[in-house]
């Protein structure tokens, strides 16, 4: 049983609270949000990825009409990144999501249970925490300071 499960988190109420790493970071997963493509669902989200060399790269989710062929914008940055940057240390992970016509009262969006998993395997590789954030578009985020507070009892390559 692992033992290194605790659940902790930050909560911002506007992006003035976030560094300016972060506040960059959010602003990035702002622009990748507006080239989803989710004609379907009309749930849009965008991710940005900080890595360790301070490089930035960004995704959207893409839908498809033969359902579950598209792919969460948490997925399509973080296998891009892996595919082109297999050695480089992810270091955050920001994403903005929901509804395309956001109201008020949409909350900071967590990332689904499938980006939660390939996230961890990521996490896991590189031996070493990556900060996620998920924030709606009026700023308020969530910050946990690594994938495990989210999926405590992860599947990883160590049960195989």
């Amino acid at each position: 049983m692992r033992k290194d499960i605790h659940i902790g988190y930050e909560h911002f109420k506007n992006s003035g609270e976030l560094s300016e790493i972060e506040q960059k970071l959010f602003e990035k997963a702002k622009m990748a949000r507006e080239k989803a493509y989710a004609p379907y669902s009309n749930f849009f989200v965008g991710c940005s990825i900080l890595l360790e060399n301070g490089d930035i790269f960004s995704g959207s989710n893409q839908e498809n009409a033969a359902f579950p062929s598209g792919l969460c914008a948490e997925r399509t940055t973080l296998y891009w990144v892996a595919a082109n940057f297999p050695n480089e240390k992810i270091k955050k992970i920001f994403i903005v999501g929901g509804p395309k016509e956001f109201s008020e009262s949409n909350p900071p969006i967590p990332p689904c249970g499938s980006c939660r998993q390939s996230i961890i395997e990521y996490e896991t590789k590189q031996n070493e925490n990556i900060e996620l954030y998920f924030a709606n578009l009026n700023e308020e985020t969530i910050k946990v300071h690594a994938i495990k507070d989210l999926l405590p009892f992860s599947f990883d390559g160590t049960y195989l």
